[in-house]
């Protein structure tokens, strides 16, 4: 009589560590602000028109979000403009950064990034998992890369059972 022979699953018991780059999600409402609606003439900032923006606008509205500032259109926009704007906005805003959404989430991940201790990665076979329900950066995935290369013994894309190699140290 034939025993069983029981299955095993082979990646719950391999010493893969998985990086997650959906735990670094900042969860929060993403706004942003286009200093094109107030330009003059979509062109210029008149001082005192942008000045008197600043002073009636309602900043309570961006309470706990995170804001994106930038222009969508080639204008000639002076520096201290998006700095009133970053001082209007800061006792508010739970961050702020130039530039569009795009470029808040790439923030968002890298400050979330800076604070990891890579260190327990050290040596490690790592598989930075591919699929996510949100939308993560591609610089995110560079950034990780960059940590992770030159401390892991391995590092793999993708999924535990399914995964692409991508370096591995030499012996």
């Amino acid at each position: 009589m034939e025993t069983e022979k029981e299955i095993m699953n082979r990646v719950l018991t391999s010493s893969l560590v998985t990086f997650d780059l959906e735990e670094y999600f900042q969860p929060g409402d993403r706004v942003q602000i286009d200093v094109r609606d107030l330009l003059f003439q979509d062109l210029i900032i008149k001082e005192k028109d942008f000045r008197e923006h600043i002073k009636s606008h309602n900043w309570s509205q961006y309470q706990d979000k995170l804001v994106a500032v930038y222009c969508s259109i080639d204008a000639i926009i002076p520096t201290w403009a998006y700095m009133l704007l970053a001082i209007a906005l800061e006792p508010f805003a739970r961050k702020i950064v130039f530039g569009d959404l795009h470029d808040l989430e790439e923030q968002l991940y890298k400050d979330e990034l800076a604070k990891v201790n890579w260190s327990v990665y050290q040596d490690a076979k790592v598989v930075v998992k591919g699929c996510s329900k949100v939308d993560v950066p591609l610089s995110a995935y560079v950034e990780v890369t960059n940590k992770l290369r030159p401390i892991a013994a391995s590092l793999m894309f993708g999924e535990p059972c399914s995964t692409v190699p991508l370096y591995k140290r030499k012996q």
